[in-house]
């Protein structure tokens, strides 16, 4: 039962690890085509996810070894927090300087596209991941699910802040959109430092 557990965990891990990466790419190039600061910040996010997929599939490896799972959990819980911090700074910096030049974006029809995409992708996974960490009994792969959820969020954020410029002109949205991914995603950060996330099921 356990080790199937672990096969789909690792399947869901890997079709994760398959979608961020597209979604990184595509984020990435088209926020920096765009001086989009929350595609920008979005595709970062993504790398994030990146590295959460094979650091939750690192952690799946490790789960016939009872010492090694729990070293494993712990460097996985604080890299993922350190990340997440990291993209909080550099998503401070970036927005504010865009605000204080009243830099305005180009609109981005597929940056549209890509958001959308992810808002109703991302809870799918996410829920999926989630009960495969609950039922395991492990911190980190439910962490990995959280991180997920939170990726919903940010896309719903970077949707409207890239649409309202599309659609309304309003240059401001998508920097102050950015600047509302960064609560969620500090906390995220400061509570993978601590090795703690949201999972009132595990112990």
């Amino acid at each position: 039962m356990r080790a199937a557990l672990v096969r789909r965990g690792q399947v869901l891990s890997r079709v994760s690890l398959a979608y961020n990466s597209l979604e990184a790419i595509v984020s990435l190039i088209l926020g920096a085509m765009a001086g989009s600061i929350s595609l920008v910040g979005f595709g970062a996010d993504s790398v994030i996810e990146v590295s959460s997929s094979v650091v939750a599939l690192w952690r799946l490896r490790a789960d016939a070894d009872l010492v090694r799972r729990a070293r494993v959990e712990a460097v996985t819980l604080r890299l993922i927090g350190l990340s997440f911090l990291g993209l909080t700074l550099y998503i401070l910096i970036d927005a504010g300087h865009a605000l204080y030049l009243r830099h305005a974006p180009e609109k981005t029809v597929p940056g549209i596209f890509i958001a959308a995409a992810s808002v109703v992708i991302m809870p799918l996974l996410a829920r999926a991941k989630r009960r495969v960490g609950v039922r395991l009994g492990s911190r980190a792969l439910t962490a990995d699910a959280m991180q997920t959820s939170l990726c919903t969020w940010l896309s719903a954020i970077v949707l409207l802040g890239v649409g309202l410029n599309a659609l309304l002109g309003w240059w401001w949205a998508d920097p102050v959109a950015a600047l509302c991914m960064t609560p969620i995603i500090a906390r995220e950060g400061i509570e993978g430092l601590r090795g703690e996330e949201h999972c009132d099921d595990c112990a």
